[in-house]
This record gives C-alpha cells, structure tokens and sequence, in this order.
C-alpha cells in the first residue's frame, strides 16, 4: 500500500507476483514493532540481489558440490580431519555455524523470527565467501574431506533454517 501515490496491492497479487518463498521471507525479516517497505522490484529479482534467492542458491550449491564428491556417504565423511579447516573463510563459516543453537533458544525465547532470516543469510554469505576462497573438490584429499564436512554441516543448518522459515530447498537452480 502507498499512500502517496494512492496504490493498493492484496496480498493475493503479491504471492502471485512475488511467489510464496519470496513473500514469507520478506515479511520475517522485520520485527513485529517495526513498520514495513516491501521493495517488489527487489523481490521479483530472480538474481543474488534477492535475499531469497542468494540463500536458496548456496543451498543448491551446497547439493551439486555432494554430487559431484567421491564421499557419498556420510559416514566417510565424519572421520575428516577438521583441524586442517583454517583459512579465515573457513572459520568465519565455521564461527556462524556453531551460533545456531544460540539463535533458535533466543527466537524460541521472544519471539523475533527476524533474527533467523538475519542468520541464514548470514551463512548463506559466509558459504558463498568460502566456495569462492576455498576449492572443495580437487584439493588435497584430507583437506578436501574436510571441507565437504563443513560444506555437509552448512547444508544441514540451511535445511533448518529454511525449514523453520517454510522456505523451500531447491536442489538445482
């Protein structure tokens, strides 16, 4: 709605404008006691400008980078040597990751959903800095064993978030 300019826009042309993933995640990202602008241009970016889009597509990443790994299972995967994790991205991502418990008791706690979307973008970037930084596939083997276990974890935190935010998992974009 904009007073200025007199337009009205229902909620039932913006889910058909927008899509439902869009629509839920920008109306999370603001606190309940907060006045919301909904920036449509924005969210029908279908590029990484798009909050929704930028995390869906580290999800989607993520799916394609354990694909294509030699370590399909899972289980080979847990015996990784992690102390070998640590550029910075590595542990920036690492650093984030570990705060998920923290930011679920404290959403749980009050309420203030806008803190998950905050974070999941947050790893979202994180991820996106660390595949840019870091070469998963083709590196040393145990580094490389390593990384597709932090690759794994940032995937099953995104898989939550996303969850709980009733945002889908696409696994190719």
């Amino acid at each position: 709605f904009s007073k200025r300019k007199g337009e009205l826009i229902t909620l039932e042309e913006l889910l058909k404008a927008v899509g439902l993933d869009v629509m839920r995640y920008f109306y999370l990202t603001k606190s309940l006691e907060s006045s919301m602008v909904f920036d449509l241009n924005l969210a029908r970016e279908q590029s990484q400008k798009n909050p929704v889009f930028y995390i869906q597509y580290a999800y989607a990443r993520i799916n394609s980078i354990l694909a294509k790994s030699e370590m399909k299972p899972k289980y080979k995967i847990l015996s990784a040597k992690l102390e070998l994790l640590n550029h910075p991205s590595e542990l920036r991502l690492i650093k984030q990751l570990i705060r998920f418990p923290e930011i679920i008791e404290d959403t749980v706690n009050d309420y203030q959903v806008h803190r998950l979307t905050k974070y999941v973008f947050d790893v979202a970037s994180l991820f996106h800095r660390f595949y840019q930084d870091c070469r998963v596939l083709g590196a040393e083997k145990d580094l490389s064993k390593a990384r597709l276990a932090l690759v794994l974890a940032t995937k099953i935190i995104l898989e939550e978030c996303l969850e709980l935010l009733g945002i889908s998992k696409p696994k190719r974009m």
